[in-house]
């Protein structure tokens, strides 16, 4: 993975999740397309576990394609209630109600 995984890709992945607004999440699934490597969701995962490394990104914005919450992270639900997005259950947001249009 050391190949594909690069510094630029990165900031690429991390450029985005940055534009992700307040209030709204996105997929993994859909910062990979946004970054044309439409396959790439797993890719994305892998670099927002590593994102605290390269600065403060709004990384709690990010959900998997069903709105699931990254399980083990207590503190993503608080955030994202923070900034009123509407929850469907204790770990899934309402990700028809709340998912940026890119």
């Amino acid at each position: 993975m050391g190949r594909i995984l690069d510094e630029h890709l990165i900031y690429e992945v991390l450029s985005v999740v940055e534009e992700i607004p307040a209030g709204k999440v996105a997929t993994y699934g859909q910062i990979a397309r946004l970054i044309g490597r439409d396959k790439n969701a797993r890719l994305v995962g892998r670099v927002m576990s590593m994102a605290e490394y390269y600065g403060s990104y709004p990384c709690h914005r990010v959900v998997n394609h069903a709105g699931r919450l990254v399980p083990g992270w207590k503190e993503q639900r608080a955030l994202l209630e923070a900034e009123n997005v509407p929850m469907k259950n204790e770990n899934h947001v309402n990700i028809k109600a709340c998912q940026w249009a890119d």
